[in-house]
């Protein structure tokens, strides 16, 4: 099952062989590591990534990971996050004006609850360091018995399709409120129908943008399974490999 996955530790030396021994899960095929990061929490509750990868699966899941930095971060670790996403396909991101815009942009693509975000923002507390992790797990044993022998505290959430269906059932209702204006404009009186027509326009205009976006999403969406079945492929040769 696709993951965000955080684990949080007391320092950043146990981050760091916190995020090893994740990567060593993947490596042994107990779990698949998409994209990870180490953020640490400064004693002022600054944030910054003190060590990041993105490039298995380029800029989606990269930016995935940036977003989920920014949110526990705050406009700084939002920044360094995005640019974590960007370095994934060498792209560059200038400045934190656009950083931060294009977290918020990829934030309605997250696809997780406010609930579990608030539940790690108040774990990831000043002075401390987590994981943060996109992955893929059948069981979670694995890596909550690896990282509790650390001393982590795992938190994970599942993504949800939650968001298509919001903008599945926004759409209709624009359109439901289109057609009702446009049944209004044709009984309207003569100094009514240019207001009307504006209303429909506007209307018109954010079910284009919202239908936009969808497709957008959708399109992420194949990208990213692509890049998994791709990575999946790399994985199998390697342990066939290995087994010669």
């Amino acid at each position: 099952m696709d993951r965000m996955l955080m684990v949080v530790f007391d320092d950043e030396k146990k981050a760091y062989e916190g995020r090893r021994a994740l990567l060593q899960l993947d490596a042994e095929g107990s779990v698949v590591v998409y994209a990870s990061a180490v953020v640490a929490k400064a004693s002022d509750g600054t944030a910054a990534v003190k060590q990041e990868d993105g490039a298995p699966l380029g800029t989606l899941l990269g930016t995935s990971l940036g977003v989920m930095v920014g949110l526990l971060a705050g406009p700084v670790g939002a920044a360094a996050g995005a640019a974590a996403g960007a370095a994934a396909t060498g792209a560059a991101i200038g400045g934190l004006g656009g950083a931060a815009v294009g977290s918020m942009v990829d934030l309605d693509q997250l696809r997780i609850g406010d609930d579990f975000i608030d539940d790690v923002r108040k774990s990831l507390s000043p002075g401390k360091a987590a994981v943060v992790a996109e992955v893929d797990e059948e069981w979670t044993t694995p890596v909550d018995v690896r990282m509790e022998k650390l001393g982590g505290t795992v938190y994970r959430r599942s993504f949800s399709e939650v968001r298509d269906i919001a903008d599945d059932e926004d759409a209709a209702a624009i359109k439901a409120d289109i057609a009702q204006f446009k049944a209004e404009h044709a009984q309207a009186s003569a100094d009514r129908k240019a207001k009307i027509l504006d209303r429909i326009n506007q209307l018109d205009s954010k079910l284009q943008a919202r239908i936009q976006r969808a497709k957008e999403r959708r399109e992420a969406a194949k990208r990213a399974a692509q890049a998994k079945a791709d990575r999946a492929k790399v994985k199998a040769g390697i342990a066939q490999a290995r087994a010669r």
